[in-house]
């Protein structure tokens, strides 16, 4: 892997842009555009205060900034420098704003979720929406852009109502069988809504877009329950971490388990299970730099002994560190990556095809996060220190950053998966695979 120079940004963490040309960075109030294969700046935007949060356009033509201080929202666009757009939500404010699958319509929240307000930006007009449950979840538009479900509570009751993004109609409004909904999301065939509880509660439904109940799937009760929930990239799977340390996947044929993913070391079999656990690499240079970190490699064991114990942390104090709270799928649906928060420096991987476990990664620090490459089987993994810690069916690796005191707190891949975005919390660059390059 080769990387570029590290760059300076403050506030939100850069982004590429949807068609992985661009990446754009904020440095307090200002926005700058560079090219991802030179990093030269091709376009810088000028606010009117400090940027809280900022998203590109799904057609990557325009970038919208949220000041959540005044409130404003500025967009700029990319192809026209001179051209600009700015809503003041006045009195009511913004919690949240986001873009609508036309890359022409804004999606913005006001404080304390009074409403949510759709404005044009091709005929100026603005759509108003009951206040929704939450402003940063269970507010969902469907993979074709066509449908958008938006959670509400009444009376102490749950409701999701469904509109069309073509006029902003409501086309079905029903109540959930939740008693205190966390989220909704549409599944990737846009045929089915998936609604769950709190964590006090182990309940996940699912619902037509008529609001027809199709399933509904409860592991346990008297118990934390839901951690996480994800669907596979077709749909054809619907994956649920919880607090008892298991990642169950539901079939959407039946929505019956057909894989329970235990994460206890006691539970696992590891007769056919590739463990990788970081050492000291010894054929580095003894001649580190005092600031950074010693380098490391991938040891391959085969001892069950070598699988750490979990440790299982008091459950009187408010959101303890434990059961899955981290999973992603692979875009092949091959494989599922999981972190069970009780043993937040390994990550497991699944085989949904073998239904079993496959690999096991054993890190020296907690992991932060996992991420798949959009287009191959390529799992990257960072742990808030200078190296990318690599896995695919064909081996794992650990790749150093050069640069000291580079501490990867977000990693994130463009669209093409040729090239990543590592960033600390103020400073960032690129890496290029060389196989991409």
């Amino acid at each position: 892997m080769d990387f570029s120079e590290a760059y300076p940004f403050s506030g939100p963490h850069p982004q590429f842009s949807p068609d992985g040309e661009y990446v754009a960075v904020v440095v307090e109030y200002r926005v700058l555009v560079r090219e991802v294969d030179t990093l030269r700046v091709v376009q810088l935007y000028s606010c009117l205060d400090k940027i809280q949060s900022y998203h590109w356009s799904p057609d990557s033509k325009y970038i919208l900034c949220a000041l959540k201080g005044r409130p404003i929202v500025q967009i700029w666009s990319l192809d026209e420098p001179d051209w600009t757009c700015k809503i003041d939500e006045g009195p009511a404010g913004i919690t949240s704003a986001r873009w609508c699958p036309d890359a022409r319509s804004i999606l913005l929240t006001a404080d304390f979720q009074i409403k949510a307000t759709i404005w044009s930006l091709v005929d100026r007009k603005c759509v108003y929406m009951k206040g929704p449950k939450f402003s940063d979840k269970a507010i969902d538009f469907d993979k074709d852009g066509k449908k958008l479900v938006i959670a509400e509570r009444h009376d102490c009751k749950d409701y999701l109502t469904v509109f069309k993004c073509d006029g902003w109609q409501p086309c079905a409004h029903f109540r959930v069988a939740t008693d205190d909904l966390s989220d909704a999301r549409w599944s990737p065939c846009g045929e089915t809504i998936a609604a769950w509880d709190s964590m006090l509660y182990y309940k996940i439904l699912l619902y037509s877009i008529k609001g027809e109940k199709l399933g509904m799937y409860s592991a346990y009760k008297d118990a934390l329950g839901i951690k996480s929930v994800n669907w596979s990239p077709s749909g054809r799977y619907l994956s649920i971490g919880s607090y008892d340390q298991v990642c169950t996947l539901l079939d959407k044929t039946s929505w019956d388990p057909i894989l329970y993913c235990e994460h206890s070391p006691d539970s696992v079999e590891l007769n056919d299970v590739i463990l990788y656990r970081e050492v000291d690499d010894p054929k580095a240079d003894e001649e580190n730099d005092e600031s950074s970190q010693p380098a490391s490699m991938y040891r391959v064991c085969q001892s069950p002994e070598d699988l750490p114990a979990a440790k299982i942390p008091p459950l009187d104090k408010p959101d303890p560190k434990l059961g899955v709270g981290m999973q992603c799928w692979s875009p092949s649906e091959k494989y599922l990556a999981t972190r069970n928060d009780n043993l937040s420096w390994v990550v497991w991987i699944w085989s949904v095809e073998q239904s079993q476990l496959v690999s096991v990664l054993i890190q020296r620090q907690s992991v932060k996060l996992i991420r798949w490459a959009p287009d191959n089987d390529t799992l990257a993994v960072c742990c808030g220190n200078s190296k990318v810690y690599l896995w695919s069916p064909e081996g794992s690796s650990v790749v150093h950053i050069p640069f000291s005191k580079f501490q990867i707190m977000k990693l994130v891949w463009n669209e093409q998966g040729s090239s990543l975005v590592l960033a600390d919390n103020a400073t960032f660059c690129i890496g290029y695979l060389l196989d991409a390059r």
